[in-house]
């Protein structure tokens, strides 16, 4: 399994704004310390602001930041929030019928334990263990942006 490329600009963006507690970043100044796309990240940003994640401020101070404190924004959330596909193999998009052994197949059940394993491991994690004690992170993330 791959995390698409919006989930891995959301959990980059919500990490710079979690090391950056209280600033106001631009989308632009954290596209730029990512040297990734600034249109991707302004939809991937308008998409956080949609799920209540992030907060978008207009005006001369304006910029973004976390809606909630980062202890309480869950990196499982964040991945359902912004993956719109978790069927494993086929069999698991709800698309019956197309896998010839799917009557006799036991590959579909492990697959689904396996991705409920996955967003479990996700569900017991927040922005804050991401940032909190990690003094090399926000020396990269906050140094350069704020």
């Amino acid at each position: 399994m791959r995390l698409n490329v919006q989930t891995d600009f959301a959990l980059r963006l919500l990490s710079c704004l979690a090391a950056n507690e209280g600033a106001h970043l631009t989308v632009s100044a954290v596209a730029e310390r990512f040297n990734i796309s600034q249109n991707h990240l302004t939809k991937v940003a308008h998409l956080l602001g949609r799920l209540g994640m992030i907060e978008t401020l207009r005006g001369r101070n304006g910029g973004l930041r976390l809606a909630s404190p980062a202890a309480e924004i869950c990196l499982g959330d964040v991945v359902r929030g912004m993956e719109n596909d978790f069927a494993l193999a086929e069999c698991l998009a709800g698309q019956s019928g197309q896998c010839h052994i799917e009557p006799a197949c036991r590959l579909k059940g492990i697959l689904r334990d396996a991705m409920n394993a996955f967003m479990a491991v996700l569900d017991q994690y927040t922005l804050k263990d991401l940032v909190a004690g990690n003094s090399e992170l926000k020396l990269l993330l906050v140094q350069e942006v704020a």
